[in-house]
C-alpha cells in the first residue's frame, strides 16, 4: 500500500475545533409546552415557566398550550424579535419529534437554527412521572435548568452542501425494487438495479393467485418485469451483488459484482435449445423442489432476463471437463465456460434497499415434522403446486402418492408469533394466504375439506375481512382455533393425524388429514445480511431493518441517503410493498432533483494538537466517518467526512488522547448541566472541582 494522501482541503470533512467562547452575555428565551394535557396533565407549567424566568440569563419565559402550532411558533418568533433573544430553549416533547420544527421556526426570526436546545418534559418526565405531579414539576424545573445552563454555552453552526449524483442504486429485484426503479426511470433519472439472483420477480413471481382481486401474480408481474428491462434509464444487473459501498449522501461509490453465468448475455436470445441436450437433471429451487431443471436453465419461462446460466456446482464439464454438449448445440456460440466475474465500479447519488424475504424453515426437530413427513409442506411449496405454470400444472397432489388428497388441514403462525424461536411479530400475510389457498383448492376440487387450524385470525387490508368469511359461509372451510399439539404418521397410508387443543369447544380433538399445509412467516432474507453489513444499517428487533422513525419516516434510514422499501424493512403484502417503494422512490428523486443536499453540522471535530493517528476512531465509528491521512508535516492523523459522520459519539468517547469532540456537545457544555442539575442540593461546587479536574 502506498502512503496516504497529504491532508487537504475538503468540503465535507471537518473544521478546527470551534472555541465555544462568547464575546457577549447569552439572551436566552424559554418557552413550556402543556402539550394539551399530557404534561400539563402532571407538570405545573406555569411554575416551571416562573421558575425559568428568574434563572441567569433569561429574558423571557412564555408557556402555550401547544408550542408547535402555528400560534405558538408565532409567539416565540415575536418574543425573540421583541427580547432580542439569541439563545433559545424549549420545554416540550422529544426533539425527535419537534426538532426540525422549532429549527425552522427561530431561523424565522433570524436565529442560527442550532443555537436551541430541547428540553424534553414529557417522555421523560411526565409520562413516566404521572402518579408524582408535584415531583415531576420540580424533575421538570431541574431539567429546564440544566437546559439553560447548556443553551448560554452553545455555539452557532452552519450545515454544508455536497452535490448530489443524479443517479440511484437499488438493491433487489422483487416487486417493490421493480417498482421503486420504474419511478425514478420515469422521473428522468439514470438507475441501476442489482439482483443476485438470475431473473428479477422475487417471490412474487412464484405465486399463484393474488387475493383478494384473484389476478394471476405473474400476470401483473411480467409486465412491469418486461418494461423494466426494456426501459432507457434503467441499467439491469441481474445475477450480480453489492460488495462494497464507500462514500455518503449524494456521492456513493459502489462496488458491483456481476457473477458469471458462462453465458454471454448479448449472444443468448433463450431458445433453450442448450437446455434440451443438457443430461443433468437437479431439483428446481423455483419449484421448491417439485420439479427439475437442467445443469443450464432459466428459472421460470417468464424470467427476465431471459438469458441462460450454468450452473457450476452440477455442470459435467466443470465436473470432468468433458460434455460441452450445450456449446455444440448452441449456433449463437454464447457458451463460454472460461468467462469469469466482472466487477463494475458505480457512482450514485441514493440507495434503495428491497432485498425482500425468505420463508421460515420450520426446525428439524419441530413438533410438525416438516422434515420427517413427505405429505407436511409450506405454504410457498403449496403456492408452487397449485400454479398452472408449476411442475403440476396447477393440480394439488400429495408429494408421498402423488394423489390428490381429500383432506387438507393448515397450521398458523408457523414461524412467528413464537417466543421460543424469537419470532414474537406477526408477518401479517399468512391468515391472509392461507384462505386464498384454502378457496383456491376449493374451486379445483370442491369436495375437498379443509381445515385452519389458527390463533387468531388477521385479515387486515382492503377486502380479507369479507374474503374470510365467504371462504367459511360459501365454501365451507372450518377454522379451528386452537395450536396443534402433535402430529403422527400412519405408516401405511401416509396420513397424518393432528392431535389439538380446540379453545373454542374447550376439548381436545383428534383429526386425520391427507396433507398438512404449514403457514410459515417471513424472515429476513440472506441478501439483507450482507447489504445491511456493507452499508452499516441498523436492525429493529425482529432482524428487519429499522427505519429512521416509525411514523414520520418509514422509508428513511439512519444512513443519509439510504431508504427502504417492502419486505426489507417489515412484513408486509404486495400492494403495501408498492406502496413503499413508490414512497422510497419519492424520497430519493427528492434528493436527487435538488441537485445538492444539506449536511448536519452537529458532528464531531478532531484537534489535530492531541491526536497521535492511533486509529482507534476507525475502528469504532459504526458510520465509517474518521479517516486517517497525512498533514502537511507528514504526520498520520485521523480527519472526519462530516457527510457520513452522525455526531453519535462514539468516537469522542473511545479516543485516548481525548482530541475528539462532539459539537454541542463539549466537556464544557455537559459539565455546566451537571453543575447546574445538583447546584439545588449544595453540591454544585463539587460537581465543578470534578469538571474542571477532568473526572
Amino acid at each position: 500500500m502506498g502512503s496516504p494522501e497529504p491532508l487537504k482541503k475538503d468540503p465535507v470533512t471537518s473544521t478546527p475545533p470551534a472555541t465555544g467562547t462568547e464575546t457577549t452575555t447569552p439572551r436566552i428565551g424559554v418557552f413550556v409546552c402543556h402539550c394539551g394535557s399530557n404534561i400539563a396533565g402532571v407538570v405545573d407549567c406555569p411554575r416551571v415557566t416562573e421558575v425559568a424566568s428568574k434563572m441567569p440569563g433569561v429574558v423571557v419565559a412564555r408557556d402555550n398550550k401547544y408550542t408547535c402550532s402555528d400560534l405558538g411558533q408565532d409567539e416565540i418568533v415575536k418574543a425573540i424579535v421583541e427580547a432580542k433573544v439569541d439563545r433559545v430553549v424549549i420545554a416540550s416533547c422529544s426533539p425527535r419529534m419537534h426538532e426540525p420544527t422549532f429549527r425552522a421556526c427561530i431561523q424565522r426570526a433570524g436565529l442560527n437554527p442550532y443555537v436551541l436546545h430541547m428540553v424534553n418534559i414529557r417522555e421523560q418526565c411526565s409520562w413516566v412521572h404521572n402518579q408524582e405531579k408535584q415531583r415531576a414539576t420540580e424533575k421538570a424545573i431541574d431539567l429546564v435548568r440544566m437546559g439553560v445552563s447548556k443553551a448560554a454555552r452553545l455555539i452557532p453552526l452552519e450545515a454544508r452542501e455536497v452535490p448530489v449524483e443524479p443517479k440511484a442504486l437499488i438493491v433487489g429485484g422483487g416487486v417493490a425494487g421493480i417498482q421503486a426503479a420504474l419511478d425514478l426511470g420515469n422521473m428522468g433519472f439514470k438507475v441501476y438495479l442489482v439482483e443476485s439472483k438470475p431473473s428479477i420477480g422475487g417471490v412474487m413471481a412464484q405465486l399463484d393467485k393474488t387475493f383478494p382481486t384473484g389476478d394471476c401474480a405473474i400476470c401483473i408481474l411480467a409486465p412491469k418485469m418486461v418494461e423494466l428491462a426494456r426501459h432507457p434509464n434503467v441499467t439491469l444487473l441481474s445475477y450480480s451483488e453489492v460488495e462494497e459501498v464507500k462514500g455518503y449522501i449524494g456521492n456513493y461509490e459502489v462496488k458491483v459484482r456481476r457473477k458469471s453465468r458462462y453465458v454471454h448475455e448479448d449472444k443468448c436470445v433463450g431458445c433453450g435449445v442448450c437446455a434440451e441436450v443438457c443430461p443433468v437433471k437437479v431439483d428446481n429451487e423455483f419449484d421448491m423442489g417439485f420439479g427439475k431443471r437442467k445443469a443450464i436453465y432459466v428459472p421460470f419461462p417468464q424470467a427476465v432476463p431471459l438469458k441462460y446460466t450454468i450452473d457450476k456446482e452440477n455442470c459435467l464439464h466443470f465436473k470432468t471437463g468433458k460434455c460441452l454438449l450445450c456449446v455444440k448445440e448452441c449456433t449463437n456460440k454464447a457458451i463460454d465456460h472460461k468467462m469469469e466475474d466482472e466487477v463494475l465500479d458505480l457512482k450514485v447519488g441514493t440507495i434503495i434497499v428491497a432485498t425482500g424475504f425468505q420463508t421460515y424453515v420450520p426446525m428439524k426437530k419441530g413438533v410438525y415434522k416438516y422434515w420427517e413427513y413427505e405429505n407436511v409442506i409450506t405454504a410457498l411449496e403449496l403456492e408452487r403446486l397449485l400454479n398452472a405454470s408449476g411442475p403440476t400444472g396447477g393440480h394439488l397432489i400429495r408429494p408421498s402418492d402423488q394423489k390428490t388428497p381429500r383432506r387438507v388441514a393448515f397450521i398458523q403462525c408457523v414461524g412467528s408469533r413464537n417466543k421460543k424461536i424469537d419470532r414474537n411479530y406477526c408477518s401479517r400475510v399468512c391468515c391472509m394466504y392461507a384462505i386464498k389457498n384454502a378457496q383456491i383448492i376449493k374451486e379445483h376440487e370442491p369436495g375437498t375439506e379443509i381445515a385452519v387450524y389458527y390463533n387468531d385470525i388477521r385479515a387486515f387490508g382492503k377486502g380479507f375481512e369479507e374474503l374470510y368469511h365467504r371462504v367459511r359461509e360459501e365454501f365451507g372451510v372450518e377454522f379451528i382455533r386452537g395450536r396443534p399439539a402433535k402430529l403422527s404418521e400412519n405408516r401405511e397410508t401416509k396420513s397424518i393425524m393432528i392431535r389439538a387443543e380446540e379453545t373454542l369447544m374447550s376439548k381436545i380433538t383428534e383429526r386425520e388429514f391427507d396433507l398438512i399445509v404449514l403457514s410459515v412467516g417471513l424472515l429476513p432474507s440472506e441478501g439483507s445480511k450482507r447489504i445491511g453489513k456493507t452499508l452499516g444499517l441498523s436492525l429493529s428487533s425482529d432482524g428487519f431493518f429499522a427505519e429512521a422513525h416509525p411514523k414520520l419516516r418509514p422509508v428513511d434510514t439512519a444512513t443519509d441517503g439510504v431508504f427502504l422499501a417492502g419486505c426489507a424493512q417489515s412484513p408486509k403484502d404486495i400492494p403495501d410493498s408498492v406502496a413503499q417503494a413508490k414512497a422510497a422512490a419519492s424520497s430519493a428523486a427528492a434528493i436527487m432533483f435538488s441537485g445538492k443536499v444539506k449536511i448536519e453540522p452537529l458532528t464531531v471535530e478532531v484537534d489535530e494538537s492531541l491526536c497521535v493517528g492511533c486509529g482507534l476512531c476507525v475502528e469504532q465509528c459504526p458510520y465509517g466517518a474518521p479517516e486517517l491521512i497525512q498533514n502537511e508535516e507528514g504526520r498520520t492523523r485521523a480527519r472526519i467526512i462530516e457527510a457520513l459522520c452522525h455526531g453519535c459519539g462514539t468516537c469522542a468517547a473511545s479516543c485516548p488522547q481525548n482530541a475528539i469532540t462532539a459539537k454541542q456537545f463539549t466537556d464544557e457544555q455537559i459539565c455546566s448541566e451537571l453543575t447546574a442539575a445538583l447546584s439545588q442540593n449544595g453540591q454544585a461546587k463539587t460537581a465543578g472541582k470534578k469538571a474542571e479536574e477532568g473526572v
